[in-house]
């Protein structure tokens, strides 16, 4: 009985050891990639942002629309926004709408980050400089598109 037990414990750790080197060994479909964005926001009460930017993902480099409504934002302010896009299988993956909650104050110059996910899990994680004269505690959509 003992021998049968010692056995048993052998082959399931041969089996979990095996599987780990299988899941080790294979690549993780999803991907990051590079993205730089350039907003333009402006609003009173409700406010529209609009831009362009940039995918750069496996060697290559995708365009990319940007548009979105806003409730509770005053002002106009623009920014110009790098980082990463998180969990990336292809390019049209980034394509979609990305929602936040977000607050802001811009007055002059100033940073602004932002951490958005959408419908396709993709993440995008981004911050860089803003410079405009915004007031903003708002439910924010923001559209990505590939022209």
């Amino acid at each position: 009985m003992l021998e049968l037990i010692r056995k048993t414990r052998i082959g399931c750790a041969a089996l979990l050891a095996a599987g780990l080197m299988m899941t080790a060994a294979s690549p993780s479909q999803a991907a990051v990639g590079g993205v730089r964005i350039h907003l333009t926001k402006a609003g009173f009460i409700f406010g529209a942002t609009g831009g362009n930017g940039v995918l750069r993902f496996r060697g290559r480099a995708y365009p990319l629309s940007i548009g979105g409504l806003s409730a509770g934002t005053i002002g106009v302010a623009s920014a110009d926004l790098a980082g990463r896009a998180y969990n990336l299988r292809r390019v049209a993956d980034i394509a979609g709408t990305y929602t936040a909650m977000s607050g802001s104050v811009a007055i002059g110059a100033g940073a602004k980050a932002m951490r958005l996910q959408n419908a396709n899990g993709v993440v995008l994680e981004l911050q860089g400089p803003q410079a405009g004269l915004e007031v903003s505690a708002s439910l924010s959509g923001m559209g990505i598109s590939l022209p």
